[in-house]
């Protein structure tokens, strides 16, 4: 078992005890684990929490491809602006959905998406019987003004709460787009809105070059002018966050912005390495972001958390810039601190038991469970990564098992996709 505490301690024979709250009652060897209750499932392998997606716009799943090889700037208002204002309401729900199967088979049992028709992606969460933080898209564009949009999300928030269903499986929050879509007013009404609800705000923040060359030289950098709007002072989650100076990882660090780093998105779009180590370093909660499956185009945390790593040694040149059990805590853990969760991402009492198993009957554990705890974490990480991930539970409830969903036809949710995304493409300009 990975619990995924600080220390990415490896317990061996580990238990997971599941109350009838859907909490995690214990979770440690087995040595010390409280008497057995009737319902037990001995498996072999691995058990983990639930993975953290903690950026995502998990609906584009019927834009996948689409205007692969543009820039940045133009793969939004050539390729999917365009197709976005096409989209229905049941179109966002049915790429949701297939999305939700995608991560759940992926060991991914929370998403923080910014997107729009909340209470259609709310439904295709509980549906799947997934985890979802839903911040709806606010941006200042003709047919979408800002002001009707952020006062929706606070009627839903006064009406439900911040977290609301089966096991609080959904947690809303507020999606400003971006310091580029919106005006300064608008971002700092929306940002008062999400602290009188105590409310999470997520942000794009100095994803692209040319984005931080405009504001900087305007504000001093993206950051700077969200903190002198007061954007800063509630929850904060900062996409991407690619192009920050020194001054701004402190900036985030006194304001306890989390940030999700989105490796396989900035690398694809050629948006630029984000400083992880610095932001590491000055002890900035940071999470792993797949960022949308039309621009990444997976949905894979683990596959992300190797990518940091990676892109790390290489902007540092140094192979010990972040560990593989860093990696993992910031798939798992430190994901969960981004979003300001204290809920999710570890195998603890009192968390929800949102649980993953992972087989090991693959060449990538060739040298066994008993391996030493490095070398676990490095094939589970650098080896096997998703692949073998079997079995899921969230709240307690099987929600994958052997590899299926338990509530929903993947077939299906698969074929509704397909019909979305060809309607689309024909319905757009030279496609």
């Amino acid at each position: 078992m990975l619990p995924c505490d600080p220390a990415c301690t490896v317990v061996r024979d580990g238990v997971v005890d599941v109350g009838a709250d859907g909490r995690i009652a214990f979770a440690g060897p087995v040595a010390a684990a409280p008497p057995a209750p009737d319902r037990v499932h001995d498996l072999p392998g691995i058990l983990l929490p639930g993975l953290v997606n903690a950026h995502a716009h998990t609906p584009m799943t019927v834009l996948r491809g689409l205007g692969g090889d543009l820039p940045l700037m133009r793969w939004l208002q050539e390729a999917m602006w365009p197709a976005e204002a096409l989209m229905t309401a049941a179109d966002i729900r049915a790429g949701m959905l297939l999305g939700v199967l995608e991560m759940l088979r992926n060991g991914v049992t929370t998403s923080s998406e910014m997107y729009f028709e909340g209470e259609h992606m709310a439904e295709a969460v509980l549906a799947a019987g997934s985890r979802a933080v839903l911040a709806g898209a606010i941006l200042d564009v003709p047919g979408r003004a800002w002001e009707p949009v952020t006062a929706a999300i606070g009627r839903w928030i006064d009406a439900d709460g911040v977290r609301f269903g089966p096991g609080e499986r959904i947690e809303l929050a507020y999606g400003p787009h971006s310091a580029y879509t919106l005006p300064a007013a608008a971002l700092a009404e929306i940002g008062a809105e999400a602290r009188k609800r105590s409310a999470l705000l997520h942000v794009h923040v100095a994803e692209s070059a040319g984005e931080d060359a405009d504001l900087r030289a305007a504000h001093g950098s993206v950051p700077r002018l969200l903190d002198g709007l007061g954007v800063l002072d509630g929850r904060v989650l900062a996409a991407h966050s690619v192009h920050l100076s020194a001054a701004d990882v402190a900036l985030y660090a006194r304001r306890g912005v989390g940030v999700a780093h989105c490796p396989g998105s900035n690398a694809k779009l050629a948006s630029g390495v984000a400083p992880l180590r610095a932001l590491l370093d000055a002890r900035v909660p940071v999470g792993l972001g797949t960022d949308g499956p039309a621009s990444n185009d997976d949905l894979d945390v683990l596959e992300e958390a190797r990518l940091a790593a990676l892109l790390a040694r290489l902007a540092t040149g140094d192979v010990t810039a972040v560990g593989t059990a860093t990696a993992l805590l910031m798939a798992t853990r430190f994901g969960a601190e981004a979003l300001g969760r204290d809920d999710i991402g570890a195998l603890e009492a009192g968390r929800w038991a949102d649980v993953v198993h992972v087989d090991a009957d693959d060449p990538a554990f060739a040298t066994g469970l008993d391996a030493p705890d490095e070398q676990l974490l490095a094939n589970l990480v650098w080896g096997a990564g998703a692949r073998r991930v079997r079995d899921v539970w969230v709240a307690g409830e099987p929600v994958l098992v052997s590899g299926g969903s338990t509530r929903v036809d993947r077939g299906a949710a698969q074929a509704a996709v397909t019909a979305v995304a060809r309607r689309l493409r024909s319905a757009l300009p030279g496609q």
